[in-house]
């Protein structure tokens, strides 16, 4: 019993070694981006203007709005991915919709922005692409339109 007990810590260990690799990126200068942190962001074309923003170091996001700001479906939080392209960043996030009456699945929205990022602010657009349950492309691409976000930063 001991010894099925050890066999199983070690095969636990090696998978999750194993696997870290892959949940990272080179970073051969070892210098943070300046998008990295959490933030404010406003975005007049989407149903509730207001969100949260995070972005990771690892090129991965957050994005999060009330799920009440939209009367006709409710959202789930968008994750999504980032990437640095000289002093612009350029990214995707995705969320999953439901129709709020039956809870049943309704599609996602696709939104890809490019911003960039000067000081504890950023500027940049926005793009938007809306699929049904099927995958069939319902709305957009919409055109750009802009975007602006404030770094949340301690007092």
């Amino acid at each position: 019993m001991k010894n099925s007990a050890s066999t199983f810590a070690l095969a636990v260990l090696a998978v999750t070694t194993s696997g870290l690799p892959g949940c990272t990126r080179d970073n051969t200068d070892h210098k943070v981006n300046a998008v990295v942190g959490t933030w404010v962001v406003k975005d007049p074309g989407a149903p509730f203007p207001y969100h949260m923003y995070v972005f990771n170091a690892d090129g991965t996001m957050q994005q999060a709005n009330p799920d009440a700001g939209d009367r006709h479906s409710s959202d789930s939080d968008g994750k999504g991915v980032w990437v640095a392209d000289g002093e612009q960043i350029r990214g995707k996030w995705v969320e999953i919709s439901a129709d709020r009456a039956s809870h049943g699945f309704t599609g996602r929205a696709e939104i890809a922005y490019d911003i960039k990022v000067k000081a504890d602010a950023f500027t940049g657009t926005v793009t938007a692409r809306s699929y049904d349950a099927h995958g069939t492309l319902t709305d957009g691409p919409t055109s750009p339109t802009p975007l602006e976000g404030k770094r949340v930063t301690l007092p």
